[in-house]
């Protein structure tokens, strides 16, 4: 895919980037090679592929999921500046 300055013209205008005159001619060749290596990257074989979240194979620790009920409401309150009635107390930020 090629891209003219025109083009170039319009995108900066979209995006609010000041482009000078002079820069137009040399953004539109380095963007007409940008879509020229996507679309051969379009052209590669992926099929069977399967997706990667990392170029090691690792698997990630599991644990059980397992529902606990806390209990340790006057443990965790302690780190708290100010409580009332079992609440974390904060002001009033609303009128």
């Amino acid at each position: 895919m090629s891209v003219d300055k025109d083009t170039v013209r319009r995108v900066a205008h979209l995006a609010r980037i000041d482009v000078d005159e002079a820069a137009l001619e040399p953004l539109s060749k380095e963007l007409s090679a940008i879509l020229s290596f996507a679309e051969q990257l379009a052209e590669v074989n992926v099929d069977g592929v399967e997706p990667m979240t990392s170029v090691t194979p690792m698997a990630l620790k599991r644990r059980q999921d397992e529902v606990t009920d806390g209990g340790i409401q006057d443990k965790i309150l302690a780190n708290a500046p100010d409580t009332r009635e079992g609440f974390f107390a904060v002001p009033k930020v609303v009128e």
